[in-house]
């Protein structure tokens, strides 16, 4: 089972979505909380776990400012961002510090149940409005960086953040699905990574 906690201070989100979560029989939900603070003290008792679903806007220590005190804590955790907040600096501040994930507060529940599941087998979940904002973002001049990837290996990982799948990517490339699965090899080859969600979260992290 996959060990979920919830530090949300607004009560009438916390206890409907924690006891969403409570029903799901991949999950373990063992604590929730309406402050990090309040997490920290509630830890004690309990094995870490596996996700964490974070609010930005809290009481004491923010979301964004518990994400490196959190991973330092625990370092293979899972931190989703489930907050109103969709402006680009606080995602990519959020991705940067080691968050996973990226929710606005209005993603169905059935959706969150699944981005829990994505994270924990090592996806980079992002609501789609959030996906959109990461790939205009480098896709502006201002904001490319050094790459050793090629243009095409660059819109192939364009299509990844997205949420597209090989078969998406090939079509709108114009290309073959085995052609984009050989241009991926040297993309997981050139990151030094072995899977999509790797070559997503560098992305989301501005390290490509």
């Amino acid at each position: 089972m996959i060990s979920v906690a919830l530090i949300e201070d607004l009560k009438d989100i916390r206890d409907p979505l924690f006891e969403f979560l409570s029903f799901q029989p991949e999950f373990l939900c063992e604590i929730k909380a309406e402050s990090v603070e309040d997490f920290l003290e509630k830890a004690k008792g309990f094995l870490p776990p596996d996700v964490i679903l974070l609010d930005i806007g809290l009481p004491g220590i923010s979301g964004l400012g518990a994400i490196q005190l959190l991973k330092d804590r625990w370092a293979e955790v899972n931190i989703i961002m489930l907050t109103v907040f969709d402006d680009t600096e606080k995602i990519f501040q959020a991705l940067r510090s080691g968050a996973v994930g990226y929710l606005v507060k209005n993603t169905p529940l059935i959706k969150i149940r699944d981005a829990v599941i994505d994270s924990y087998g090592g996806g980079a979940p992002l609501s789609p409005e959030i996906a959109r904002k990461v790939v205009r973002f480098f896709e502006s001049p201002q904001n490319k960086i050094d790459s050793p990837l090629t243009e095409k290996e660059k819109q192939i990982v364009a299509g990844m953040v997205d949420g597209q799948s090989f078969k998406m990517i090939a079509a709108n490339l114009g290309n073959t699905i085995e052609t984009i699965k050989s241009h991926t090899k040297n993309i997981y080859r050139k990151l030094y990574v072995n899977s999509k969600a790797e070559v997503i979260t560098k992305s989301l992290r501005g390290e490509i």
